[in-house]
């Protein structure tokens, strides 16, 4: 052999020696997931709609898996705090981040500063379910439908207010939407959270809320907020006699919001593969179905790719609303 050929030999087993045990250990570490607690990060407070899906699904998720399934709610920032959190977090499958609207579109279209990139910094795990949209208003608002708000609304410019989860939260791209598609002018009034806000619009402190409905629904049910129209493919059941916004000709501000699961960047494909599968499993679990669909919600379980691309698509529409009217977070 000559020379050459023994240090090319030498060369190769060293690589060899180098990288098999690594592939090895990624492998086996992969098999063995999960070994212990995972946590689900809720980039929002306690009550709101994506902490509530999360709750119905995590005990599931957590059967399905083999292990608990933990829901840590890490507020503020529009959602950008939690999400930040879960993509600066190990690649490892054991910290899993609840994905919105509002975190993977809304956000990164709004706010140049935001501390995460939404496509490099995440892998797409599984759109979970979707979820009406919601406007009501505090019972002492004098409009009883929808014709009376919006004249309500036309003819004092400026005077109303509508609460939100949060600056560049879904709720409030959706009020720039309904007043952009109106010709109407209102206050923002954002919270940290669906919650906080709901309980303001129920004490009259803002007379006008855009939400997801299942944070909502237990102050309409109650008498506490009066809904006024729906975003979603078509009425639901639960209100057979409240319209959709697409039926009062405002199909742009008619789109039902997501829920989804988000792991970091670099998480193995075979621990991706698993929590995917665990999630599907999870939706389609008829106690879990059962629940979303009191809540309003229809469960989902798409591919991570089929989950990518509508990320994509609201990304887009998101963007193009920010430019439109302005909207730009710092």
């Amino acid at each position: 052999m000559t020379q050459r050929r023994k240090v090319l030999s030498v060369i190769i087993s060293s690589l060899a020696i180098s990288v098999i045990p690594a592939l090895t250990s990624t492998l086996s570490h992969a098999q063995a997931y999960p070994n212990k607690v995972i946590r689900l990060v809720v980039p929002f407070a306690p009550a709101g709609t994506t902490d509530i899906v999360a709750r119905i699904v995590a005990d599931q998720l957590g059967k399905e898996l083999g292990q608990s399934v933990i829901v840590e709610n890490r507020a503020g920032g529009g959602g950008s705090i939690g999400a930040n959190e879960v993509a600066k977090a190990a690649p490892d499958g054991y910290t899993i981040g609840m994905a919105t609207v509002s975190t993977m579109a809304v956000n990164p279209a709004t706010n140049a500063k935001i501390p995460y990139n939404n496509f490099t910094d995440f892998i797409p795990v599984s759109n979970l379910a979707a979820t009406p949209n919601v406007l009501a208003i505090n019972p002492k608002v004098p409009a009883k439908d929808f014709a009376e708000l919006l004249d309500l609304l036309k003819k004092n410019p400026g005077k109303y207010s509508f609460a939100t989860s949060g600056t560049a939260g879904i709720g409030h791209m959706m009020g720039e939407l309904f007043m952009a598609a109106t010709g109407t002018e209102m206050e923002h009034i954002p919270y940290k959270g669906a919650g906080p806000a709901v309980i303001d619009v129920v004490g009259g402190q803002v007379p006008l809320l855009f939400d997801n409905l299942p944070s909502s629904k237990g102050q309409i049910d109650g008498g506490a907020l009066r809904l006024i129209a729906i975003a979603a493919p078509k009425r639901l059941a639960l209100y057979p006699n409240i319209p959709t916004f697409a039926e009062l000709k405002l199909a742009d501000v008619n789109d039902p919001a997501w829920y989804g699961l988000v792991v970091p960047a670099k998480t193995p494909k075979e621990i991706v593969d698993k929590i995917h599968a665990a999630a599907v499993k999870a939706v389609n679990n008829p106690a879990v179905r059962e629940k979303l669909a009191q809540q309003g919600a229809d469960p989902i379980g798409n591919t991570p790719a089929q989950f990518s691309a509508q990320i994509k698509v609201e990304f887009d529409k998101m963007k193009a609303l920010a430019t439109k009217r302005g909207i730009k977070l710092e």
